[in-house]
């Protein structure tokens, strides 16, 4: 099932993804279920918005891809290198992305991320799927020049915009065997799979949830493969993962 978070007359709502039509459903599907209303509308008539605005949290990843982390000069952690961007990074697909002020060297990064589905801790990888809501895109918007210089990761990785999250929710999805390509300006420059990451989604899931309490909406990113690189104005990311769809945003100053 495929959830939508989007526009119709100035109001916000959210809607299952049928085909060509999204199905209206019915208050927010975290907290009410999926309760179809019988309103539809076609998805072309509509503007779609990052499917969640998490309430509390970005949980991020770092270095899960062996390729990534060695282009970029690094090693593969001992254990999973975590960090998090705040919820005015989220933006939807489509939105345009002003590049920000204080950096020369955005790059993109092509990524699966998980959406939580139920208020949780210290849960088992093997019971990871249990709190599960679902599955979306991310593009983890990185100001390098800043990464290199900062301290911390806050300012090369939470500004606003950063988190590009979209089309939509995909409920259901082989996690563990899912291709991920990344274009810049239709040319393909990442082309990975989620079979080679060195943890998994159900491992960084149980990881994340050993240091915070993680809420319904709460999205966590998994880290990207290889091939990342600079974006400029006038460009445009798109990141497609196979069983979800296609996170699209131009770039502006």
């Amino acid at each position: 099932m495929r959830i939508a978070r989007f526009v119709v007359d100035n109001d916000p709502m959210y809607g299952v993804v049928d085909g060509e039509d999204v199905l209206v459903i019915a208050g927010d599907p975290f907290f009410q279920g999926i309760k179809p209303t019988g309103v539809k509308h076609k998805l072309e008539d509509v503007r779609l918005l990052a499917p969640i605005i998490p309430r509390s949290k970005v949980v991020c990843f770092g270095r899960t891809y062996a390729e990534h982390a060695a282009e970029l000069g690094n090693e593969v952690p001992a254990e999973p290198l975590m960090f998090l961007k705040p919820n005015t990074a989220v933006v939807g697909s489509g939105d345009p992305i002003t590049l920000p002020s204080f950096s020369d060297e955005i790059s993109y990064e092509g990524e699966l991320a998980v959406v939580i589905g139920r208020i949780c801790k210290d849960v088992p990888a093997e019971k990871a799927q249990d709190v599960i809501f679902g599955y979306t895109i991310a593009n983890d918007l990185t100001a390098r020049d800043a990464q290199r210089t900062d301290g911390q990761w806050a300012r090369a990785k939470g500004w606003d915009g950063s988190c590009p999250l979209g089309p939509w929710i995909q409920t259901e999805l082989d996690h563990e065997d899912t291709q991920l390509t990344t274009r810049l300006d239709d040319k393909v420059v990442q082309d990975g799979n989620t079979s080679q990451m060195v943890w998994g989604v159900n491992d960084l899931v149980a990881y994340a949830s050993q240091a915070f309490t993680l809420l319904p909406g709460d999205v966590i990113l998994t880290g990207t493969p290889a091939g990342v690189g600079l974006v400029r104005e006038g460009q445009r990311v798109e990141i497609e993962i196979e069983g979800i769809g296609t996170l699209s945003n131009p770039f502006r100053r």
